[in-house]
């Protein structure tokens, strides 16, 4: 287990505290976030955000070099969904915008992924993603619309 003052303890412990029974019934970390080697970075349940870091690797890459727009798009949805698990009941993406600015070249060490709950309305939730390179500068921009499930 980390250190309890990382932001990967922070979420776990919001989590646990969320979905009590639950929690064993879903596969934490999924696969998809381990495949991509994503961590957290920072969390803060108050401010409902969650950070997430994700390297930029050699078999992510489009022909021209750059990061592919499908693996910007998972990473975005790899921190979301997350975040989405520790401010709801369990739900799934049900629709997600995304809005490209800036390729991430190969030779970029990672992307970070900064994503916050903004409303939620009867069973829908509502969130705002961005994509940040190493220089803070903005690649994209997401709104994700999630709706809860009856578990």
């Amino acid at each position: 287990m980390p250190d309890k003052n990382t932001a990967s303890a922070k979420f776990h412990k919001a989590l646990k505290e969320r979905l009590k029974t639950l929690l064993g019934k879903f596969t934490l970390p999924p696969p998809v976030f381990q495949t991509m080697q994503g961590e957290f970075v920072n969390f803060d349940l108050e401010k409902k955000i969650l950070g997430c870091r994700f390297p930029v690797m050699e078999e992510f890459l489009n022909p021209y070099g750059s990061l592919q727009g499908g693996i910007i798009s998972a990473a975005i949805d790899n921190t979301i969904g997350p975040l989405s698990m520790v401010v709801a009941e369990p739900n799934f993406t049900r629709r997600m915008d995304l809005k490209f600015s800036k390729p991430v070249p190969a030779e970029a060490k990672h992307i970070r992924v900064i994503a916050r709950f903004t409303a939620q309305k009867r069973q829908m939730l509502f969130f705002e993603a961005e994509v940040l390179n190493e220089s803070g500068e903005c690649c994209a921009t997401a709104k994700a619309t999630h709706w809860i499930v009856n578990m």
